[in-house]
């Protein structure tokens, strides 16, 4: 998906901007990560049966953000 097409089928209505914009800033997200969980999201969406993308669905995606080990 183009960063065009991650904007018009992952909108995020304000709970979910709000959200998410404390998520980059706390877990440090770059901008890849930021369409990866964008994408994530509208995946897990899409299989919950939903339209648009909610905080649960958001969080759900945030989750299988894989951690990184500092040394």
């Amino acid at each position: 998906m183009h960063p065009r097409q991650v904007r018009k089928y992952c909108a995020l209505d304000d709970p979910c901007h709000a959200l998410m914009k404390t998520a980059m800033r706390q877990l440090q997200l770059t901008a890849r990560a930021y369409h990866w969980v964008l994408k994530l999201s509208r995946t897990i969406a899409d299989l919950a049966g939903s339209e648009a993308i909610t905080q649960v669905h958001l969080a759900e995606a945030l989750q299988y953000r894989p951690k990184l080990e500092l040394m």
